[in-house]
Protein backbone atom coordinates (compact mmCIF):
# COMPACT_ATOMS: atom_id res chain seq x y z
CA UNK A 1 0.00 0.00 0.00
CA UNK A 2 1.38 3.40 -0.97
CA UNK A 3 0.27 7.01 -0.58
CA UNK A 4 1.34 10.29 -2.16
CA UNK A 5 3.86 12.40 -0.28
CA UNK A 6 6.31 15.23 -0.89
CA UNK A 7 10.03 15.36 -0.25
CA UNK A 8 11.38 18.78 0.71
CA UNK A 9 15.15 19.23 0.37
CA UNK A 10 17.11 22.29 1.48
CA UNK A 11 20.78 22.90 0.55
CA UNK A 12 22.47 25.62 2.62
CA UNK A 13 25.59 26.47 4.63
CA UNK A 14 26.68 25.20 8.03
CA UNK A 15 27.28 28.75 9.32
CA UNK A 16 24.07 30.27 7.94
CA UNK A 17 22.12 32.07 10.66
CA UNK A 18 18.73 33.66 11.18
CA UNK A 19 18.25 36.05 14.08
CA UNK A 20 21.28 34.73 15.95
CA UNK A 21 20.32 31.06 15.55
CA UNK A 22 21.86 28.57 13.17
CA UNK A 23 19.60 28.04 10.17
CA UNK A 24 19.97 24.28 10.66
CA UNK A 25 18.48 24.52 14.16
CA UNK A 26 15.68 26.81 12.98
CA UNK A 27 14.77 24.45 10.13
CA UNK A 28 14.73 21.30 12.25
CA UNK A 29 12.76 23.08 15.00
CA UNK A 30 10.31 24.10 12.27
CA UNK A 31 9.98 20.51 11.07
CA UNK A 32 9.42 19.36 14.63
CA UNK A 33 6.85 22.06 15.33
CA UNK A 34 4.81 21.07 12.28
CA UNK A 35 4.86 17.40 13.28
CA UNK A 36 6.90 16.18 10.31
CA UNK A 37 7.19 12.41 10.63
CA UNK A 38 10.49 11.85 8.81
CA UNK A 39 13.44 14.23 8.44
CA UNK A 40 17.23 14.10 8.33
CA UNK A 41 19.99 16.72 8.42
CA UNK A 42 23.22 15.68 6.68
CA UNK A 43 26.63 17.39 6.67
CA UNK A 44 28.25 17.28 3.22
CA UNK A 45 31.96 16.84 2.59
CA UNK A 46 32.37 19.20 -0.36
CA UNK A 47 30.38 21.50 -2.60
CA UNK A 48 29.63 24.93 -4.00
CA UNK A 49 26.53 27.03 -4.53
CA UNK A 50 25.23 29.69 -6.86
CA UNK A 51 28.02 32.12 -5.84
CA UNK A 52 30.62 29.43 -6.77
CA UNK A 53 32.44 29.51 -3.41
CA UNK A 54 34.02 26.10 -2.77
CA UNK A 55 33.66 24.51 0.68
CA UNK A 56 35.52 21.30 1.46
CA UNK A 57 36.68 19.17 4.38
CA UNK A 58 40.03 18.70 2.63
CA UNK A 59 41.32 22.20 3.42
CA UNK A 60 41.10 23.70 6.90
CA UNK A 61 40.43 27.24 5.64
CA UNK A 62 37.54 26.03 3.46
CA UNK A 63 36.02 23.59 5.98
CA UNK A 64 34.45 26.15 8.34
CA UNK A 65 31.19 26.44 6.38
CA UNK A 66 30.47 23.03 4.88
CA UNK A 67 27.25 22.46 2.93
CA UNK A 68 24.29 21.00 4.82
CA UNK A 69 21.36 19.10 3.33
CA UNK A 70 18.02 18.90 5.17
CA UNK A 71 15.36 16.47 3.92
CA UNK A 72 11.76 16.29 5.18
CA UNK A 73 9.21 13.71 3.98
CA UNK A 74 5.49 13.76 4.77
CA UNK A 75 2.05 14.26 3.25
CA UNK A 76 1.59 16.97 0.64
CA UNK A 77 -0.59 18.98 3.03
CA UNK A 78 1.98 18.98 5.83
CA UNK A 79 4.96 19.79 3.61
CA UNK A 80 3.11 22.56 1.76
CA UNK A 81 2.12 24.10 5.11
CA UNK A 82 5.85 24.41 5.88
CA UNK A 83 6.82 26.25 2.72
CA UNK A 84 6.14 29.91 3.66
CA UNK A 85 8.22 29.52 6.83
CA UNK A 86 10.97 27.59 5.05
CA UNK A 87 11.26 30.37 2.47
CA UNK A 88 11.53 32.92 5.27
CA UNK A 89 14.24 30.89 7.00
CA UNK A 90 16.44 30.10 3.98
CA UNK A 91 18.05 33.39 2.91
CA UNK A 92 20.86 31.71 0.98
CA UNK A 93 20.68 28.29 -0.65
CA UNK A 94 18.43 26.02 -2.64
CA UNK A 95 15.02 24.50 -1.84
CA UNK A 96 13.47 21.72 -3.96
CA UNK A 97 10.19 19.80 -3.84
CA UNK A 98 9.81 16.31 -5.32
CA UNK A 99 6.86 13.95 -5.53
CA UNK A 100 7.24 10.49 -4.00
CA UNK A 101 5.18 7.53 -2.83
CA UNK A 102 5.28 6.62 0.85
CA UNK A 103 5.24 2.84 1.32
CA UNK A 104 3.19 2.13 4.43
CA UNK A 105 2.63 -1.61 3.90
CA UNK A 106 5.36 -3.34 1.93
CA UNK A 107 4.99 -6.19 -0.50
CA UNK A 108 1.31 -5.53 -1.26
CA UNK A 109 -0.01 -3.40 -4.10
CA UNK A 110 3.29 -1.63 -4.83
CA UNK A 111 3.36 -0.74 -8.53
CA UNK A 112 6.90 0.03 -9.65
CA UNK A 113 8.33 0.68 -13.11
CA UNK A 114 10.61 -2.19 -14.15
CA UNK A 115 12.09 -0.77 -17.36
CA UNK A 116 15.88 -0.40 -17.06
CA UNK A 117 15.91 3.27 -18.10
CA UNK A 118 12.90 4.28 -15.97
CA UNK A 119 14.00 2.68 -12.75
CA UNK A 120 13.01 3.25 -9.13
CA UNK A 121 14.74 5.01 -6.26
CA UNK A 122 13.90 3.39 -2.93
CA UNK A 123 14.82 5.33 0.22
CA UNK A 124 14.67 3.77 3.67
CA UNK A 125 14.78 5.91 6.84
CA UNK A 126 16.08 4.21 10.02
CA UNK A 127 17.69 4.92 13.37
CA UNK A 128 21.45 4.41 13.42
CA UNK A 129 21.29 1.65 16.04
CA UNK A 130 18.20 -0.18 14.81
CA UNK A 131 18.95 -3.89 14.49
CA UNK A 132 17.95 -6.70 12.17
CA UNK A 133 18.95 -9.81 14.07
CA UNK A 134 22.63 -9.50 15.00
CA UNK A 135 23.41 -6.75 12.49
CA UNK A 136 22.77 -3.02 12.17
CA UNK A 137 19.51 -2.67 10.25
CA UNK A 138 21.09 -0.43 7.61
CA UNK A 139 23.84 -2.98 6.82
CA UNK A 140 21.29 -5.79 6.63
CA UNK A 141 19.06 -3.70 4.35
CA UNK A 142 21.99 -3.03 1.99
CA UNK A 143 22.68 -6.76 1.77
CA UNK A 144 19.01 -7.46 1.00
CA UNK A 145 19.02 -4.85 -1.77
CA UNK A 146 22.21 -6.26 -3.30
CA UNK A 147 20.99 -9.85 -3.10
CA UNK A 148 17.83 -8.91 -5.02
CA UNK A 149 19.85 -7.27 -7.80
CA UNK A 150 19.23 -3.60 -6.98
CA UNK A 151 21.88 -1.57 -8.85
CA UNK A 152 23.29 0.34 -5.88
CA UNK A 153 22.68 1.51 -2.31
CA UNK A 154 24.29 4.17 -0.11
CA UNK A 155 23.85 4.71 3.64
CA UNK A 156 24.03 8.37 4.75
CA UNK A 157 24.32 9.28 8.44
CA UNK A 158 22.39 12.27 9.77
CA UNK A 159 23.34 14.65 12.59
CA UNK A 160 19.74 15.62 13.38
CA UNK A 161 16.26 14.70 12.29
CA UNK A 162 13.02 12.90 13.05
CA UNK A 163 12.01 9.27 12.95
CA UNK A 164 8.28 8.57 13.38
CA UNK A 165 7.86 12.20 14.47
CA UNK A 166 10.42 12.00 17.32
CA UNK A 167 13.46 14.32 17.27
CA UNK A 168 16.78 12.48 17.09
CA UNK A 169 19.77 14.76 17.44
CA UNK A 170 23.54 14.18 17.66
CA UNK A 171 25.22 15.28 20.89
CA UNK A 172 28.91 15.99 21.39
CA UNK A 173 29.33 13.68 24.40
CA UNK A 174 27.19 10.73 23.29
CA UNK A 175 27.24 7.73 20.99
CA UNK A 176 24.55 9.40 18.84
CA UNK A 177 22.74 6.08 18.75
CA UNK A 178 19.39 7.62 17.83
CA UNK A 179 20.45 9.83 14.92
CA UNK A 180 18.65 8.92 11.68
CA UNK A 181 20.25 7.24 8.70
CA UNK A 182 19.01 7.26 5.11
CA UNK A 183 19.54 4.24 2.83
CA UNK A 184 19.25 5.42 -0.79
CA UNK A 185 19.02 2.69 -3.43
CA UNK A 186 18.39 2.59 -7.18
CA UNK A 187 17.31 -0.34 -9.33
CA UNK A 188 14.83 -1.77 -11.79
CA UNK A 189 11.26 -2.02 -10.55
CA UNK A 190 11.17 -5.81 -10.25
CA UNK A 191 14.19 -6.21 -7.93
CA UNK A 192 13.10 -3.19 -5.88
CA UNK A 193 9.60 -4.67 -5.36
CA UNK A 194 11.12 -8.00 -4.28
CA UNK A 195 13.46 -6.27 -1.84
CA UNK A 196 10.55 -4.24 -0.43
CA UNK A 197 8.72 -7.41 0.53
CA UNK A 198 11.69 -8.77 2.50
CA UNK A 199 12.50 -5.43 4.13
CA UNK A 200 8.90 -5.13 5.33
CA UNK A 201 8.93 -8.59 6.89
CA UNK A 202 11.99 -7.96 9.07
CA UNK A 203 11.93 -4.26 10.00
CA UNK A 204 9.57 -2.81 12.58
CA UNK A 205 7.58 0.18 11.26
CA UNK A 206 9.94 0.93 8.35
CA UNK A 207 9.60 4.31 6.62
CA UNK A 208 10.19 3.89 2.90
CA UNK A 209 9.61 6.06 -0.15
CA UNK A 210 9.77 5.22 -3.85
CA UNK A 211 10.49 7.71 -6.64
CA UNK A 212 10.88 7.39 -10.39
CA UNK A 213 14.39 7.87 -11.78
CA UNK A 214 16.32 7.19 -14.95
CA UNK A 215 19.53 5.16 -14.75
CA UNK A 216 21.96 6.87 -17.13
CA UNK A 217 25.22 4.98 -16.44
CA UNK A 218 26.42 1.99 -14.49
CA UNK A 219 30.11 1.10 -14.02
CA UNK A 220 31.18 3.19 -17.01
CA UNK A 221 28.50 1.87 -19.37
CA UNK A 222 26.12 4.51 -20.77
CA UNK A 223 22.49 3.32 -20.75
CA UNK A 224 20.58 6.54 -21.50
CA UNK A 225 20.96 10.28 -21.30
CA UNK A 226 18.78 12.49 -19.07
CA UNK A 227 15.17 12.79 -20.24
CA UNK A 228 14.68 15.54 -22.81
CA UNK A 229 12.01 17.78 -21.27
CA UNK A 230 10.80 21.37 -21.79
CA UNK A 231 11.86 24.19 -19.50
CA UNK A 232 8.25 24.77 -18.36
CA UNK A 233 4.99 22.87 -18.00
CA UNK A 234 1.83 23.92 -19.95
CA UNK A 235 0.88 26.39 -17.21
CA UNK A 236 4.28 28.11 -17.34
CA UNK A 237 5.78 26.65 -14.14
CA UNK A 238 9.47 25.75 -14.29
CA UNK A 239 10.76 22.18 -14.61
CA UNK A 240 14.17 21.24 -13.27
CA UNK A 241 16.46 18.23 -13.47
CA UNK A 242 18.66 16.52 -10.90
CA UNK A 243 21.77 14.51 -11.76
CA UNK A 244 23.19 12.19 -9.10
CA UNK A 245 26.45 10.22 -9.15
CA UNK A 246 26.95 7.33 -6.71
CA UNK A 247 30.53 6.04 -6.45
CA UNK A 248 33.10 4.83 -3.95
CA UNK A 249 35.46 7.35 -2.40
CA UNK A 250 38.32 5.34 -3.88
CA UNK A 251 36.96 5.68 -7.46
CA UNK A 252 39.23 7.96 -9.47
CA UNK A 253 39.43 10.01 -12.63
CA UNK A 254 43.08 10.45 -13.53
CA UNK A 255 44.96 11.27 -10.33
CA UNK A 256 41.99 12.73 -8.47
CA UNK A 257 39.19 11.00 -6.57
CA UNK A 258 36.16 10.98 -8.86
CA UNK A 259 33.91 13.04 -6.57
CA UNK A 260 36.55 15.77 -6.15
CA UNK A 261 37.12 15.97 -9.91
CA UNK A 262 33.34 16.14 -10.49
CA UNK A 263 32.95 19.09 -8.11
CA UNK A 264 36.03 20.81 -9.60
CA UNK A 265 34.95 20.42 -13.24
CA UNK A 266 31.31 21.36 -12.64
CA UNK A 267 32.40 24.51 -10.82
CA UNK A 268 34.94 25.33 -13.55
CA UNK A 269 32.32 24.85 -16.29
CA UNK A 270 29.86 27.19 -14.55
CA UNK A 271 27.27 24.88 -12.96
CA UNK A 272 25.03 26.67 -10.46
CA UNK A 273 25.95 24.27 -7.65
CA UNK A 274 26.87 20.71 -6.66
CA UNK A 275 27.10 18.88 -3.34
CA UNK A 276 29.07 15.76 -2.33
CA UNK A 277 27.86 13.73 0.68
CA UNK A 278 30.01 10.95 2.11
CA UNK A 279 28.18 7.79 3.15
CA UNK A 280 29.13 5.24 5.80
CA UNK A 281 28.26 2.01 3.97
CA UNK A 282 27.00 0.86 0.58
CA UNK A 283 27.82 -0.44 -2.89
CA UNK A 284 27.31 0.35 -6.57
CA UNK A 285 27.19 -2.01 -9.51
CA UNK A 286 28.79 -5.41 -8.94
CA UNK A 287 31.04 -4.28 -6.09
CA UNK A 288 30.66 -5.77 -2.61
CA UNK A 289 29.26 -3.50 0.14
CA UNK A 290 31.98 -1.40 1.73
CA UNK A 291 32.46 1.46 4.18
CA UNK A 292 34.12 2.49 7.41
CA UNK A 293 35.28 -0.42 9.56
CA UNK A 294 37.23 -0.44 12.81
CA UNK A 295 40.31 -2.23 11.40
CA UNK A 296 40.41 -0.67 7.93
CA UNK A 297 43.63 1.11 6.92
CA UNK A 298 42.05 3.09 4.07
CA UNK A 299 38.59 4.62 3.87
CA UNK A 300 36.35 2.88 1.33
CA UNK A 301 33.08 4.73 1.81
CA UNK A 302 30.51 5.65 -0.85
CA UNK A 303 30.06 9.27 -1.95
CA UNK A 304 26.96 10.84 -3.55
CA UNK A 305 27.34 13.94 -5.77
CA UNK A 306 24.14 15.86 -6.60
CA UNK A 307 23.36 18.87 -8.80
CA UNK A 308 20.04 20.48 -9.81
CA UNK A 309 19.55 22.87 -12.74
CA UNK A 310 17.36 23.79 -15.71
CA UNK A 311 16.96 20.94 -18.26
CA UNK A 312 19.09 22.73 -20.91
CA UNK A 313 21.86 23.34 -18.38
CA UNK A 314 21.56 19.79 -16.99
CA UNK A 315 22.23 18.45 -20.49
CA UNK A 316 25.51 20.39 -20.48
CA UNK A 317 26.50 19.07 -17.04
CA UNK A 318 25.57 15.57 -18.19
CA UNK A 319 28.38 15.81 -20.77
CA UNK A 320 30.84 16.55 -17.95
CA UNK A 321 29.47 13.74 -15.77
CA UNK A 322 29.50 11.29 -18.70
CA UNK A 323 33.15 12.07 -19.44
CA UNK A 324 34.32 11.70 -15.84
CA UNK A 325 32.40 8.49 -15.08
CA UNK A 326 33.96 6.52 -17.93
CA UNK A 327 35.09 3.75 -15.57
CA UNK A 328 33.03 3.92 -12.38
CA UNK A 329 29.84 5.19 -10.83
CA UNK A 330 26.08 4.83 -10.95
CA UNK A 331 24.52 7.93 -12.56
CA UNK A 332 20.82 8.81 -12.43
CA UNK A 333 18.61 11.69 -13.54
CA UNK A 334 15.30 12.84 -12.02
CA UNK A 335 12.75 15.52 -12.78
CA UNK A 336 12.22 18.16 -10.09
CA UNK A 337 8.83 19.94 -10.20
CA UNK A 338 9.73 22.84 -7.88
CA UNK A 339 13.03 24.66 -7.26
CA UNK A 340 13.84 27.90 -5.45
CA UNK A 341 17.36 29.33 -5.30
CA UNK A 342 18.00 32.40 -3.19
CA UNK A 343 20.96 34.55 -2.12
CA UNK A 344 22.08 38.19 -1.95
CA UNK A 345 20.55 39.76 -5.05
CA UNK A 346 19.54 36.31 -6.35
CA UNK A 347 16.10 34.72 -6.57
CA UNK A 348 15.20 32.02 -9.10
CA UNK A 349 12.34 29.56 -9.45
CA UNK A 350 9.49 28.97 -7.04
CA UNK A 351 7.82 26.29 -4.93
CA UNK A 352 4.62 25.67 -6.91
CA UNK A 353 4.65 22.12 -8.27
CA UNK A 354 4.93 21.83 -12.04
CA UNK A 355 3.07 19.05 -13.83
CA UNK A 356 5.41 16.36 -15.12
CA UNK A 357 4.20 14.01 -17.86
CA UNK A 358 7.53 12.30 -18.47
Amino acid sequence: MTSDCLKLTVYFGERDRLGGQLTSDVLLDLFQGHGVQTAILVRATEGFGIKHLLHTQRLLTLSEDLPLVAVAVDSRERIEALLPEVQAVVTGGLVTLERARLVTVTGVGVSLPDDLHEATKLTLYLGRQERAGERPAYAWAVEVLRRHGVAGATVVLGVDGMTHGLRRRARFFSANSDTPVMVISVGAGGPVAEALAELGEQLEQPVLTVERVRVCKRDGVTLAGPTDVPERDPSGLGIWQKLTVYAGEQARHGRQPLYIELIHRLRLEGASGATAVRGIWGYSGDHAPHGDTLLSVRRRVPVVVTLVDRPTAAQRWWQVVDELTSEAGLVTSELVPAFHAVGPGISAGGLRLAELDH
